[in-house]
């Protein structure tokens, strides 16, 4: 470690002097009150006050002599204390006026209320529970530290209160997801992170190597294709809340580790689970945002149901805007409308992957208020069923809201000998040197010939919802470790 700086060693040397004078870092705190519950409490005379016990981080300070205020963090909010040397004692009070900003403290006393009008805890009892040898930046806001406080997220809440607030409405969204799904019967599981094959969507996965089994395995990227098989075993409505891994690069919209919900249901198609969807997500804006209509960014989404459903093929024409002259059911006219708006085919002889390439380039971004599109071509959905009036499309939907994929749902594929030439028509890609191509999974295809009965299936990005939900503009804004590029010196 290189030399400390000042600051921190005039810490270490106050934590030293404590030292020798038997500091044991207590650990005998019974706190009776947040600062929460005391903002709501009734005030009465200091002789007949409650007494509390609270403890938290003190963030700010104002001495007057034999008198002081300061400002307490805890976990519920901030509060004020006043401490004067006549009420805690002299020892008491000559060891406080030698704390620091960002020290953790345990305060006893009774609540009242200042000339100003400010709820106060007045202190009669003060002590320093743990030592806080780093100061606090004094200004921690701004675009200059945003990777500062994604690297040291411990600091940004404890400056930034307002950042808590975003991970405990993450917290609610996730608990309102679980009670909507139990409601409804359905039953949470947990399946394997570590995998042997690829499969469940179309991603680059991480490798790794299992040393006690002697197998190369890859780290999930998606809770699919095990949820499949608890379906076939008879339980007929599962999810996962759970991380999956994908090997590929940043934006605002994407992290390669990430957290989903899939949820299966036996007998349920993609028309029911877009029913569902709606339900569900409107319950979860209403109960942590209280309304439908929410702010994000410069924009207003509003919520309210029924949503538009609108054909992946139509959206290019009824959204993008697309020449009605170019016929999108056509490789021909796909190339027109690319050529006509700009946008670059990865793979110009494939159909379903040019619509999809125009689609995100002419339609997602227009899509603010949520939208389900629907019926997604054959070639870029190898685990949905294909719609039965024309093969080259899928019964499949994603809800898009703020220009981004929120949800991605189908009718399963069910056929063991269609899901084998689509995972074979992965492997040959794979072979072709598509590192997102998935494998073939043969236990899963064995699962298959058991019988999966007609099943819908659904994923939602828990990250993405979250970002909506709290008016974070990135996805590490919703993250509370994001992954960061690693430096040399961690304590530069």
């Amino acid at each position: 470690m290189s030399e400390r700086p000042e600051q921190e060693q005039i810490r270490i040397d106050k934590l030293t002097g404590l030292r020798e004078k038997g500091y044991p870092y207590p650990n005998d705190v019974d706190i009776t009150a947040t600062s929460s519950d005391i903002l709501a409490t009734e005030v009465k005379d200091a002789e007949s006050a409650t007494r509390y016990t609270l403890a938290g981080r003190m963030v700010a300070r104002r001495d007057m002599g034999k008198a002081a205020f300061i400002h307490i963090l805890d976990g519920a909010g901030k509060i004020q204390a006043y401490v004067r040397k006549n009420d805690v004692g002299d020892e008491s009070y000559e060891a406080f006026k030698d704390l620091d900003i960002g020290d953790i403290v345990e305060i006893s006393g009774f609540a009242f209320d200042t000339r100003t009008g400010e709820r106060t805890v007045h202190a009669e009892s003060i002590r320093l529970l743990t030592k806080c040898l780093i100061p606090l930046p004094e200004k921690w806001h701004g675009l200059t530290d945003v990777e500062a406080r994604y690297r040291h997220r411990y600091v940004d809440l404890i400056a930034n209160p307002d950042v808590r607030e975003v991970f405990k409405k993450r917290a609610q969204i996730i608990g309102e997801l679980r009670s909507f799904l139990n409601e409804r019967g359905y039953i949470e599981v947990e399946t394997p992170v570590l995998k042997y094959s690829v499969g469940g969507a179309t991603a680059r996965p991480f490798h790794t190597h299992y040393n006690s089994l002697g197998s190369d395995m890859t780290l999930r990227i998606a809770l699919e294709l095990p949820l499949k098989k608890l379906i076939v075993g008879g339980l007929e409505k599962v999810y996962e809340i759970g991380r999956v891994f994908r090997n590929e690069g940043f934006s605002k919209k994407h992290n390669p580790e990430f957290t989903m919900v899939e949820f299966y249901e036996a007998y349920s198609d993609f028309e029911k689970l877009m029913n569902l969807t709606e339900e569900l997500i409107t319950r979860i804006v209403k109960k942590v945002n209280g309304e439908l209509k929410i702010q994000y960014g410069d924009k207003e989404i509003d919520f309210t149901a029924p949503w538009p459903r609108v054909k992946m093929t139509d959206s290019l024409y009824e959204i993008g805007g697309a020449s009605r002259d170019h016929d999108v059911h056509t490789l021909e006219g796909l190339h027109a409308i690319a050529k006509e708006c700009k946008v670059e085919l990865a793979e110009p002889d494939d159909w379903g992957r040019c619509l999809d390439d125009i689609w995100g380039e002419i339609v997602e971004p227009k899509l603010i208020n949520p939208t389900f599109i629907t019926h997604h071509p054959y070639s870029i959905s190898p685990l949905a069923r294909k719609h039965l009036a024309d093969p080259k499309m899928t019964d499949r939907f994603e809800l898009i809201v703020g220009g981004m994929e929120m949800a991605n749902a189908f009718s399963e594929l069910n056929d063991p000998e269609d899901q084998r030439e689509r995972f074979e028509e992965q492997a040959r890609r794979k072979e072709a040197g598509d590192e997102e191509a998935s494998d073939v999974d043969e236990d899963f295809l064995r699962a298959l010939e058991y019988g999966l009965p007609p099943t819908g299936g659904q994923g939602i990005g828990i990250d993405r919802l979250v970002m909506l939900l709290t008016n974070s503009p990135t996805i590490r804004d919703v993250l509370l470790f994001p992954q960061l590029k690693q430096i040399e010196d961690e304590d530069s």
